[in-house]
């Protein structure tokens, strides 16, 4: 189920912004919370994505990934980089919105609607004091399950625990944090199975809100050097992704500008060149 956005920074240009295979839809954070927010009072499902550049690397690589994020019910723009590319093509989008930065205020949200929060992902003791703190920064929030058990993409059965765990629990939201493509892929094949709760993918969140994992400085974030923080945190984990694997990010933006700027105009100049006129 896909949404359609009603925000001021929509009204000129409601189409989203493609790079690659990913979509990415024009909502600030406030915007992207009152969407998530009919989702759930809609009562019919979805899930929300929270692509990067890898995520757009990472579709353009493997098959099905694509289709995931084009069925999903919101795409955020998670990075920078994604915002700069935009401006370039054209279609500017008007704020970073990373699972982060929205797993504090969603929570507030779901405290103040009463809605019925489920954990998915992270371990067992990152996920409990996640809980801990997101708890104690909204007193009134409703964590109604957790759970951090593997998910084994090949086995149809290995979700089913959780998915009985989710549908006894009256969940509202799940919060999925399973990290890309794995988080993307069970939402696309479970979100019917889990409605009308809405599932939205958000990473390492958990790990940031438990304090397992330290996150960039603002500065380096709003310049878009998160990676080169996360990597000099991790360079042993991360090497290969930001240093090799999403270098891919290249080509397909170059791709896209010239969709957008030479075969766009090019085709538009065809089509009305062979269009009939009237004598």
């Amino acid at each position: 189920m896909q949404i359609a956005l009603q925000s001021p920074s929509s009204a000129d240009s409601p189409e989203p912004v493609r790079i690659g295979a990913v979509h990415f839809d024009k909502v600030t954070l406030n915007g992207a919370l009152d969407a998530v927010e009919r989702l759930v009072e809609e009562g019919e499902g979805g899930y929300v994505v929270t692509p990067n550049v890898d995520h757009v690397v990472l579709a353009h690589r493997r098959p099905g990934l694509a289709g995931v994020y084009q069925q999903a019910s919101l795409s955020l723009a998670d990075g920078q980089p994604i915002l700069w590319m935009a401006r370039l093509l054209g279609s500017p989008l008007p704020e970073k919105v990373s699972g982060s930065d929205l797993l504090a205020p969603l929570m507030g949200l779901a405290a103040r609607r009463g809605w019925r929060v489920f954990l998915f992902g992270a371990s067992p003791e990152v996920s409990a004091q996640a809980e801990a703190n997101l708890r104690h920064a909204n007193p009134w929030l409703r964590i109604v399950g957790r759970d951090s058990s593997w998910w084994d993409p090949s086995d149809p059965d290995s979700s089913r625990p959780v998915v009985e765990a989710i549908r006894r629990s009256g969940a509202d939201l799940v919060v999925v944090a399973l990290g890309c493509p794995k988080q993307e892929f069970w939402m696309a094949r479970h979100a019917a199975l889990v409605q009308p709760a809405v599932a939205i993918g958000l990473g390492a969140s958990l790990d940031f809100a438990a304090g397992a994992v330290r996150r960039a400085p603002r500065w380096m974030a709003d310049s878009g050097l998160e990676w080169a923080y996360r990597l000099s945190r991790e360079p042993r984990r991360l090497a290969y992704r930001y240093l090799v694997r999403d270098a891919q990010i290249v080509p397909l933006f170059l791709a896209a500008l010239v969709r957008r700027y030479v075969t766009g105009p090019f085709l538009a100049r065809r089509v009305g060149a062979a269009a009939p006129t009237n004598a």
